[in-house]
């Protein structure tokens, strides 16, 4: 940048400093939409014998779904995306045992902020 005065200098590094930062933006933006109903649905398939049945453990396989689920819910528009795909995915299986839905993440030894069930508003979920 020889011959470019000082002033010139920080505008371009400014404004190449607020391109990087929306770049960064657009990047989170994109992978919280990246969160799928199809996604959340994969990731549980292994849980339907269980959730349906309502006894013993969930499986390995299916335990590893909710844990993916969870880290998949690491922001507050990916938490309400994964809940509302829970609960339209709930609400297509009929068979499903409540207790069993709401306590797989318990069972799994995982976290989830949020209860699983028809009756949590995803829209309050931080």
């Amino acid at each position: 940048m020889a011959g470019v005065s000082s002033k010139n200098k920080a505008v371009v590094l400014v404004a190449a400093f607020a391109i990087f930062l929306l770049s960064m933006e657009m990047m989170v933006m994109h992978a919280e939409s990246a969160i799928s109903c199809g996604t959340v649905t994969s990731d549980l398939t292994q849980c339907v014998g269980y959730l349906t049945s309502g006894k013993g453990k969930p499986t390995p396989s299916c335990c590893g779904g909710v844990k993916k689920l969870a880290d998949l819910a690491s922001t507050t528009p990916a938490r309400r995306a994964v809940c509302g795909c829970l609960k339209q995915a709930y609400s297509q299986f009929p068979n499903v045992n409540s207790a069993a839905v709401s306590g797989l993440p318990g069972a799994c030894g995982v976290n989830l902020p949020f209860k699983i069930s028809l009756q949590t508003n995803c829209n309050t979920i931080n």
